[in-house]
């Protein structure tokens, strides 16, 4: 079973309050991206095959390919998934997993998530563990805040630590969008430290969101912040100029996703020939870094 495993970038992301937990709450919306996608093939091994794979440990043989993930075996969340779910799944049996990493880590993307998520799909699927996409959700949100994301894959509204999920209808079809990635990453340690909290704005984006569903109306660039902007980009520059560059070249929104370091631009595809050559010009010089450009079009179910 060969499932491609996609990134999302976050329309705004204000940090509202510390829990007591040592999280946070947040509201941001998820935008799932298509596009950028890692590739995850999962098959099921026989007790026959399995007498032949010595590469077995506990039940997984995972052979890793594409961009070198910075973390053991046993902590990728690929691994973690399995071993959850065939822990509480009695009718989980061992599985081959051939894992492409195309997503980079440390860049706001929820690559990792993505992966987890997707795997626990393909063991249901695989398994007919015959789990609704509810029941899905809440078990790879133990594994992280925004794996539930990716079990449902659409626009979302996200609340609390980013498990609590709303759908909207936030229609970008037709919109391009340009990712770029500077080669420093940002860990999300990092991005919480010396964060500001900001309760005030508790309830914004929900309301800007629920106003762009009924009119149609633009993306407001006060409302969807991001907060970790303000401490990664002194720590940062070239994620600062990124932004500003994809500005200067027309993009009428610019964010850095998640807690960074991708940063991405949101332009009218209307062939406008100065923003054309203005990006043309932008994504020469940051070749080596620009990660996608596309355009959106029909959400998946």
């Amino acid at each position: 079973m060969l499932l491609y495993p996609n990134c999302k970038i976050n329309l705004g992301l204000r940090v509202i309050r510390r829990r007591p937990d040592g999280y946070h709450d947040l509201e941001t919306v998820f935008m799932p991206i298509y596009g950028l996608h890692d590739e995850l093939e999962v098959g099921i091994i026989n007790d026959e095959m399995s007498r032949s794979h010595n590469e077995l440990n506990d039940g997984l043989m995972f052979l890793q390919e594409g961009i070198a993930v910075d973390c053991l075996e046993e902590e990728n969340l690929i691994v973690k998934c399995y071993r959850m779910i065939a822990k509480k799944y009695k009718k989980v049996g061992k599985v081959a997993v051939r894992f492409k990493k195309n997503i980079p880590f440390g860049a706001g993307l929820g690559g990792g998530s993505s992966d987890a998520a997707h795997m626990a799909i393909a063991l249901n699927e695989l398994f007919e563990l015959r789990l609704s996409k509810e029941e899905l959700a809440k078990e790879v949100s133990e594994l992280g805040a925004d794996c539930a994301f990716f079990v449902y894959n659409t626009p979302c509204l996200a609340e609390g630590i980013g498990d609590i999920l709303t759908p909207i209808d936030l229609d970008l079809k037709g919109t391009r969008i340009v990712l770029i990635k500077p080669d420093e990453g940002v860990s999300t340690k990092e991005a919480y430290g010396g964060i500001t909290k900001h309760p005030e704005v508790a309830g914004e984006i929900k309301k800007a969101v629920a106003t762009m569903q009924q009119k149609c109306t633009a993306i407001d660039s006060a409302v969807f912040v991001n907060d970790f902007e303000a401490t990664v980009f002194p720590k940062h520059p070239v994620i600062e100029e990124i932004k500003k560059r994809l500005l200067d070249a027309g993009a009428f929104y610019a964010s850095m996703s998640g807690s960074g370091s991708t940063v991405f631009g949101l332009f009218k595809n209307d062939a406008e020939s100065r923003t054309d050559a203005r990006l043309r010009v932008l994504k020469e010089e940051f070749a080596s870094m620009v990660l996608l450009d596309d355009t959106f079009g029909e959400w998946k179910a």
